[in-house]
């Protein structure tokens, strides 16, 4: 079990660090991330949730974004409405509400983020600048206006599939318009 549990934390660090170059993330950005602990244990989504699992997950991701001054944004699971984990510091004027996460309402990863961030905050949304989906969790919802699939050099985190976005801003305008070619 402890190897697996470091080839899990070994594969979503490779992932976070593979998309935070991908999409270009500065400090002060925020990357939402949804995790299945069930899925990626090899169960299915909302059935067999597990803190070890989670625990794992995070290890990987927390520390490559804390380096980087990027905020993590962890989605709580469907009981809780897919609602958002993250430090106060990364949404100072927020408008949170109430709820801490459980692993049984709330997910194993949101409640691992809940017990190790500095100053935990609850919102309802948010819109990231980036994200991970491991195992299923529509993390769509938390990102900004326009999605941009990312494709990563592994496609799984333990058992779970797992999927990248990053975001870009709205084309607007015309035929006659021109765009910023470094924000694309």
């Amino acid at each position: 079990m402890e190897n697996k549990l470091s080839e899990i934390k070994a594969q979503a660090r490779q992932a976070v660090l593979e998309l935070c170059e991908t999409a270009k993330l500065k400090k002060g950005d925020i990357m939402v991330v949804g995790c299945s602990s069930s899925e990626v244990a090899g169960g299915i989504i909302g059935k067999n949730s597990s803190v070890e699992t989670a625990q794992a997950v995070f290890e990987g991701i927390y520390p490559v974004l804390q380096e980087r001054g990027i905020f993590l944004a962890a989605q709580c699971c469907e009981h809780l409405n897919r609602a958002i984990i993250v430090e106060r510091a990364a949404v100072p004027f927020c408008e949170p509400v109430n709820v801490v996460p459980q692993p049984k309402a709330g997910g194993s990863f949101a409640t691992t983020a809940y017990k190790a961030f500095e100053n935990p905050v609850a919102l309802e949304e948010i819109k990231a600048d980036a994200g991970l989906d491991i195992g299923g969790t529509l993390i769509g919802m938390h990102l900004k206006r326009v999605a941009v699939p990312v494709r990563l050099s592994l496609d799984r985190i333990g058992e779970a599939v797992l999927l990248a976005a990053r975001t870009r801003p709205k084309f607007i305008g015309g035929c006659r318009a021109v765009y910023d070619e470094s924000k694309l």
